[in-house]
């Protein structure tokens, strides 16, 4: 096995990114426009995903995201993001996203989603082998034993896998 290609335990690539929100980050009522929360989420995640892939990466899809608590201007968010699974050439990211006030207070819980990126070749920009992720914890454990679910559901939604082509689904409907 390449050096490549070794196991890499989540703690490896987990991204802490912090932002402040500015007048210019946010609409009319004074919270943050959801694009540019989606922008930092973006980076926050591929940033994950190239230190894990210890290569260049391109965003592949994003799963289903809601604006769960709104973020004010002035508010500090902090976005944590960890790789979850590593497929052939791809990876999935969890990232959630907090908010606080400068003091500190109002701490919550913002949003969550999952990023999927590629890893590329350096020289031709074609997709390239990534190295497994190792769970050490069990919630890091949870997320990768649900990770092919959450593929094979991607690919169906994007047309690139039947229903009957499933088996991580169809599993939790069978008898």
């Amino acid at each position: 096995m390449s050096k490549s290609l070794k196991p890499k335990k989540v703690s490896e690539s987990k991204t802490v990114m912090t932002e402040m929100v500015m007048p210019n980050d946010t609409n009319p009522m004074g919270n943050l426009m959801g694009g540019n929360l989606l922008r930092w989420m973006d980076i926050a995640s591929g940033i994950c995903a190239g230190k894990h892939c210890e290569k260049h990466v391109v965003t592949a899809s994003v799963d289903h995201v809601s604006f769960q608590k709104p973020i004010r201007n002035g508010d500090v968010v902090t976005l944590e993001a960890t790789v979850t699974r590593a497929f052939r050439t791809s990876v999935e990211v969890y990232v959630e996203v907090f908010a606080n006030d400068i003091k500190g207070g109002n701490a919550r819980r913002c949003n969550h989603a999952y990023y999927t990126f590629v890893g590329l070749d350096d020289n031709n920009g074609k997709p390239v082998p990534i190295s497994p992720v190792l769970p050490l914890t069990e919630i890091e454990q949870q997320r990768f034993d649900s990770a092919p679910r959450r593929r094979e559901l991607r690919l169906m939604l994007s047309g690139r896998m039947k229903p009957e082509h499933s088996v991580e689904l169809k599993s939790l409907f069978a008898e």
